[in-house]
């Protein structure tokens, strides 16, 4: 385990930084996305925030700037904004305009509660099996030939970021088109992604390949054509396109479903601080790394401890840019950060920590000293009802 240097303030040292202390953990050339990390830049895009005509742009693809996709995301992923924060923000939208937005940030809890309480569970096919019927495919499911692959995985490798709807036309074309395994094709999309996270990354692949919503997405040239006009147009293959037609895949037949799916308690943490004792420092983590994070809030003259968890990004391999956009939220918060496991770095230290739903979190908080545990920010508690449908939980 290694105590690194803190993290420097401008941008160009914090890639220099994360290139010398974490580049060797990295799947790419360390470089920053145009999206900034850190609370600054997560306060300047909120109070940026306009969702008028978002229903309607919210699935524009190209042209990029008529897209009506906000980008606030990787700050909620890393808890910059909370969702009942961003929530408010929107109070006084026009009301479709809200009534989208805000179904979006329902959604991000939906995945949340179904974490919480399936935990790696979530890699198991919800509803039904992976889809069928897909015709041979041979090469890369992603293949760079194609102008729509070409356009959208340039900007997940460059920027770190996707519209939903280029989302679905990856998942779509990895595991409904090509065959390929959905869970292979998510961890790939979430090494990259600012906003990757296996609740709600597992779960919009999970609905668009069918494993989740029964009903495989259907991806062909008639999406590209309708959310980013002009594209085909200059595709080497639009005269041979591999994608002209709807898939002739349907998502497998149905199966048992994850224990819990229909019903069962799901841990939401503590409803108010629970202090036992003196906290030295708190321990933050990626779920929440704001300014206004409750254990930080609560602690303010305490210094603020993060570890990049060495074996896991070893597995995982994530991209330099996520990385990068961590690393600047630390460096707002002049934290003390190391490399290494957690529980070795952590261990014996009497900690104030705020509950986070990630099952990895739970383990390792159950081998430290946590004396004042505060609750996460829900924009809803979970309860014990039913996570088989959105719909249906949305609406109680």
């Amino acid at each position: 385990m290694t105590l690194l240097p803190r993290v420097p303030a401008d941008r160009d040292g914090v890639v220099g930084w994360v290139r010398a202390h974490l580049g060797h953990l990295a799947c790419d050339e360390v470089r920053a996305s145009p999206v900034r990390g850190g609370q600054a830049a997560a306060d300047a895009a909120l109070a940026a925030l306009d969702v008028t005509g978002y229903a309607r742009r919210r699935s524009t693809v190209l042209p990029a700037e008529r897209r009506g996709a906000t980008r606030l995301s990787p700050y909620v992923r890393h808890g910059l904004l909370t969702l009942p924060v961003v929530w408010r923000a929107v109070a006084g939208a026009p009301g479709e305009d809200r009534r989208k937005f805000r179904d979006e940030l329902l959604w991000q809890e939906y995945a949340r509660h179904l974490y919480a309480r399936l935990g790696r569970a979530t890699l198991e096919p919800l509803r039904a099996g992976p889809p069928v019927g897909t015709g041979p495919w041979e090469g890369d499911p992603w293949p760079t030939e194609m102008a729509c692959m070409d356009a959208t995985t340039t900007e997940l490798h460059d920027e770190g970021w996707l519209v939903n709807q280029t989302r679905m036309w990856l998942s779509s074309q990895w595991s409904v088109r090509a065959g390929r395994d959905w869970r292979d094709g998510a961890l790939e999309m979430y090494r990259h992604l600012l906003d990757g996270s296996p609740a709600a990354n597992r779960l919009g692949w999970q609905w668009t390949v069918g494993t989740g919503s029964g009903k495989a997405y259907g991806f062909s040239r008639w999406q590209v054509e309708k959310r980013a006009p002009g594209l085909c147009r200059r595709c080497p293959l639009q005269d041979r396109c591999p994608v002209q037609d709807w898939p002739t895949a349907q998502a497998g037949p149905r199966v048992q479903p994850p224990a819990g799916l229909a019903g069962g308690p799901t841990d939401a943490g503590p409803t108010s601080p629970q202090v036992t004792g003196e906290p030295e420092a708190v321990w933050l983590t990626a779920e929440s790394l704001g300014a206004q994070d409750p254990a930080l809030a609560a602690n303010p003259g305490l210094p603020a401890v993060f570890v990049f968890d060495g074996p896991l990004l070893a597995r995982l391999r994530l991209s330099g840019k996520r990385l990068v956009f961590l690393a600047e939220a630390l460096a707002e918060l002049d934290a003390e950060v190391h490399l290494g496991d957690p529980v070795e770095v952590l261990r014996g230290r009497p900690l104030a920590a705020t509950w986070t739903y990630v099952p990895g979190w739970k383990r390792r908080a159950a081998q430290l000293d946590l004396v004042a545990l505060h609750p996460w920010p829900w924009l809803r508690r979970p309860g014990s009802g039913s996570l088989r449908s959105y719909s249906a939980w949305v609406r109680r």
